[in-house]
């Protein structure tokens, strides 16, 4: 079994509880409080520029050149494709674009995007992949997923992000993750590869404590 495999065996129990959370069921099921959806894609948008710049670090760690075009070619796909679809959804629910940039972050996107950030700096690039390896890989597994239920690609408010992330293109920076991290594995001992490890967890952790967050609408006390 691969090391990828084995991490996502033993974060099993995590994943199944972010895909059964009822945020998102409900965007497969079309009966998400528009509200709930609407705190989230603020959120991610603010998320979503951290995880591009953990992507920009994985060219500066990445020690050959196909590595870091492909980590190139993945900040640019995050910045102008996946952040593209927040601003053009937060246009149709009346989301200024004043009011997109000026979001206050939330608790919860403070701590995952900063655990992403300092993993990535302090780390190696193998640990710099396992702490984005989850977000990347379970989105996928839960738009291929949300894609099964009846309607859920056409539905008029949630389609559009169903069909985003059941996307095979998608799928594709998931799967060379897997691939990259799995390649780095090999050579690593098991203090090292436990330490991917527990990365991976908590950044799995993290995913769940984030649609949570955007279910409940929470915000600074």
């Amino acid at each position: 079994m691969s090391f990828t495999k084995e991490l996502r065996q033993k974060a099993n129990s995590i994943w199944t509880a972010n895909h059964e959370h009822a945020f998102v069921q409900e965007i497969g099921s079309g009966t998400l409080d528009i509200e709930a959806f609407k705190y989230y894609m603020k959120q991610d948008y603010l998320y979503l520029i951290e995880y591009a710049r953990v992507f920009a670090l994985g060219v500066v760690k990445a020690n050959d050149l196909n590595t870091m075009a492909t980590f190139a070619a993945y900040l640019q796909s995050t910045l102008h494709e996946e952040m593209s679809l927040h601003r053009s959804y937060a246009q149709r629910l009346g989301i200024t674009n004043e009011e997109l940039e000026h979001t206050i972050a939330a608790p919860t996107t403070i701590a995952y995007s900063s655990y992403m950030i300092s993993e990535a700096q302090k780390g190696s690039l193998a640990h710099l992949i396992a702490a984005i390896l989850p977000c990347a890989w379970s989105y996928s597994e839960i738009g291929k997923r949300l894609a099964t239920v009846p309607g859920a690609l056409e539905h008029p408010q949630y389609g559009e992000w169903v069909r985003m992330y059941q996307d095979d293109e998608f799928e594709a920076i998931a799967d060379w993750l897997c691939a990259k991290l799995d390649e780095l594995a090999i050579t690593l001992g098991e203090a090292e590869r436990k330490q991917l490890e527990d990365i991976f967890l908590t950044s799995s952790r993290f995913e769940y404590l984030f649609w949570d967050m955007s279910y409940q609408q929470s915000h600074w006390e």
